[in-house]
């Protein structure tokens, strides 16, 4: 197995957070990993994308391009990644904020309203979550577990209390792609 992901948006969205949170579940189940960031000149509302790898061998370059499937939040990311997904591959598409359709039909594509869900959950930062509970239940990279587990590292004890809200983004997530 091995996925090779360019999750893509603008800064604020949570790309960064997405990757770092695949890359160190891979690393929790002993998979090889990489996460390559990449940030636009602006901090906040830039572009940012990250490519991240979980393979069952060894990564040979942290630069994907070659996609077995891609995260956008924003529609420069879908007119900028699309053309790197590998045929029958995977595009997850934010369309909360993307009204434009995919162009390709040799990939599968998937239309998550990521902000209107995570608005229905109460947190518009969750966006990310549900992004990347889609693609989990897809491909099944990393288990959900992993992720989790992976979440409270990362949060540590001061955040805790948003575990559950960040559970039930990556469950919302993967009911979108089951429908």
């Amino acid at each position: 197995m091995q996925e090779r992901v360019i999750m893509a948006g603008f800064g604020g969205q949570g790309i960064m957070s997405m990757g770092q949170l695949l890359t160190y579940a891979g690393m929790i189940e002993g998979k090889h990993v990489s996460w390559l960031p990449s940030y636009g000149p602006e901090m906040r509302g830039g572009t940012a994308n990250c490519n991240v790898t979980v393979s069952d061998d060894p990564v040979g370059s942290p630069i994907v391009t070659e996609a077995t499937a891609a995260i956008v939040m924003n529609l420069p990311s879908l007119d900028k990644f699309e053309s790197d997904i590998v045929e029958k591959g995977n595009l997850l598409i934010n369309s909360s904020l993307i009204e434009k359709k995919a162009e390709r039909e040799d990939i599968d594509v998937y239309y998550i309203p990521a902000n209107d869900i995570a608005n229905e959950l109460g947190n518009s930062k969750v966006a990310n979550m549900i992004m990347l509970g889609a693609y989990l239940e897809l491909t099944k990279a990393v288990k959900r577990e992993s992720i989790l587990e992976a979440l409270k590292k990362v949060f540590g004890e001061r955040k805790a209390h948003l575990l559950p809200l960040n559970e039930k983004a990556l469950d919302r997530g993967a009911e979108e792609v089951r429908k």
